[in-house]
């Protein structure tokens, strides 16, 4: 199995996993908090250029190049380029997703070099992100079996809580059907099953991260490239936001660096 490992920059804790090795990366803590993307890029290589996005829960996935294109290269946060992934086009490149509850997911190639980082909640996985970043890194000439894929910790299914309907939609992405009680059921019944029981009517708990997982299954890709964290960002609060637990809006970011 794929290894988690947790570093110590100056005191402070952020995760690896071995599954990425060949990259310089990070799933880093709430204790980097507010250190910006800029600043946490050092950590992992003090050539690279950090980007970020302006994310809007949605699945638009944009180069380095594009950000710069659409916001002329200035760094004020208030002119980010808004979308939810980010795909390295050359070398050392950093780039960062954040998140509270929902998936960071860093990729890379191991022939190419290329790398993405992509934010995943739910929304997104049910718009297919991460088979959108894909697509786009396969018109660069990625091969599937090439891609190594971790996600980083979020809101386990456990504790997610959703309506029917949202589970709907969330599963419409790995389960094509129409109709809402048919998708729910065929979760159901798929084995490592996303969707856990909720007493409460109506009400269902979603594992997203499996959702993701079962998204990457369906494109051909195996178990073996894909790693899921350990942690749910829910229940450690000694070292993840969560934004179901305090309702306050902060972030711990993701990083990777593309060679």
């Amino acid at each position: 199995m794929h290894t988690w490992h947790w570093h110590n920059w100056e005191g402070l804790p952020y995760l690896s996993c071995s599954l990425l090795k060949d990259w310089q990366h990070g799933f880093f803590t709430q204790q980097f908090w507010p250190r910006s993307p800029h600043e946490l890029t050092k950590v992992l290589h003090p050539e690279a250029s950090a980007y970020r996005l302006k994310q809007v829960h949605g699945n638009t996935v944009l180069t380095p190049q594009e950000v710069d294109n659409q916001t002329d290269g200035t760094t004020d946060d208030s002119a980010l380029a808004s979308a939810d992934g980010l795909l390295s086009h050359q070398p050392l490149q950093a780039i960062w997703v954040a998140s509270a509850d929902c998936t960071p997911v860093l990729i890379g190639d191991v022939k190419t070099g290329q790398v993405a980082a992509l934010h995943a909640g739910w929304r997104g996985t049910a718009q297919k992100i991460v088979p959108q970043a894909i697509a786009r890194m396969q018109t660069h000439g990625t091969q599937l079996a090439d891609l190594r894929i971790a996600m980083g910790p979020a809101i386990a299914g456990e504790v997610y809580q959703v309506s029917v309907h949202v589970a709907a939609e969330i599963g419409a992405s790995v389960i094509s059907h129409d109709d809402a009680n048919t998708i729910i059921n065929s979760l159901h019944e798929l084995p490592h099953s996303p969707l856990l029981a909720d007493p409460e009517p109506g009400r269902v708990r979603v594992d997203v991260r499996r959702v993701n997982a079962l998204q990457l299954e369906n494109l051909g890709i195996s178990p073996e490239q894909i790693a899921i964290a350990p942690y749910c960002t829910y229940q450690t609060p000694e070292h993840f936001f969560s934004y179901r637990r305090e309702k306050q809006k902060k972030v711990q970011w993701s990083g990777i660096v593309s060679h």
